[in-house]
């Protein structure tokens, strides 16, 4: 029998229930599937007081952290109001955690008490997309991505909802073999695995506030014009703005020209048609609004990393899995 990586979950009041459990069943899954236990888990709390989460629910059996024993990873579980579910105790038990050398992780909001702790200085990390706004100001030392997980060296942050789910597989898939974790997202009837280039989807009121009804009507027309796009002067003369104007929006409220928004939002739909469908690439570079496969394939490349081929291949090898 192998040695089983240990990982204990600190719970912190009204905690994301749904973070926690999608990352502790595919743990209970792998060692179902596996006849072996790969993976020992514990809820934790300061006191070994079961912890309320934000839907009133609360996990037991709940160890206290102080005598948990030799843990291999830590995952802050975080929620609502997470600026006010930690104290200094909280802080120096991570901190000690560190020190002893145990790789830590943050689901949902869990990641503002890392990065409140010093933990996070110089990592990449994930975070739910409400929040992101705020911590990038906040900890300017800090990496915040939009991904839906970040695993960097030895930190491993998934945003929140079902996206610890995808943390886990990966994690499992990387200790244990991709074959693993093919079956147990089988066995959720999960569409695919996804990867560290998802995107969490953040909605656009979101990102630009209630004010900036200019652009959001600007994209909604680029999301309903994804196989002919239309021109930047058409937009925006449909949205009764300049074209200057409407670039300088986007540039103050997304940090980004129109144009570039726009190929990135028909470069994730055609993603998405890579991974989910048996469409051609030609046929998604056609239904994608991109005149050649190789305009296609350079631009997909910029963002993704790779060529959408080297993309379908990687999905194909390990089914599942982008």
């Amino acid at each position: 029998m192998s040695e089983a990586l240990r990982i204990g979950f600190l719970t912190l009041p009204n905690y994301s229930m749904i973070a926690f459990t999608n990352a502790v069943e595919p743990l209970r899954m792998a060692n179902r599937l596996s006849a072996d236990t790969l993976f020992d888990w514990t809820a934790l709390s300061l006191d070994g007081a079961p912890v309320r989460a934000s839907n009133g629910l609360a996990v037991v059996p709940t160890a206290a952290a102080g005598v948990a024993g030799r843990l291999d990873m830590l995952f802050v579980c975080g929620g609502v109001d997470v600026a006010e579910a930690y104290d200094e105790a909280t802080l120096a038990y991570l901190r000690r955690a560190s020190r002893a050398g145990v790789t830590l992780g943050a689901l949902c909001t869990g990641s503002y008490v890392l990065a409140r702790a010093g933990l996070l200085d110089g990592y990449r990390c994930a975070i739910h997309w409400e929040n992101i706004a705020a911590v990038r100001d906040e900890f300017p030392a800090v990496d915040f991505s939009s991904e839906l997980f970040v695993i960097d060296r030895d930190r491993y942050t998934a945003s929140g909802g079902i996206a610890p789910l995808d943390l886990m597989l990966n994690l499992i898939a990387a200790r244990r073999g991709a074959e693993l974790a093919v079956a147990i997202s089988e066995g959720f009837i999960l569409e695919r695995i996804r990867g560290p280039l998802d995107q969490q989807r953040i909605p656009l009121l979101a990102q630009v506030g209630v004010g900036q009804q200019k652009i959001i009507a600007a994209a909604s027309l680029m999301e309903t014009h994804v196989e002919e796009p239309l021109s930047l002067a058409a937009i925006a003369a449909r949205v009764g703005l300049s074209r200057r104007h409407l670039e300088r929006l986007f540039k103050r409220h997304l940090d980004r020209h129109p144009a570039r928004y726009y190929r990135e939002l028909r470069l994730n739909r055609a993603r998405q048609l890579l991974l989910q469908t048996n469409m051609s690439v030609m046929a998604i570079t056609v239904g994608c609004g991109f005149q050649s496969a190789p305009h296609f394939t350079r631009c997909y490349k910029e963002l993704f990393g790779r060529t959408p081929s080297a993309e379908r291949a990687l999905a194909r090898r390990v089914p599942g899995r982008a």
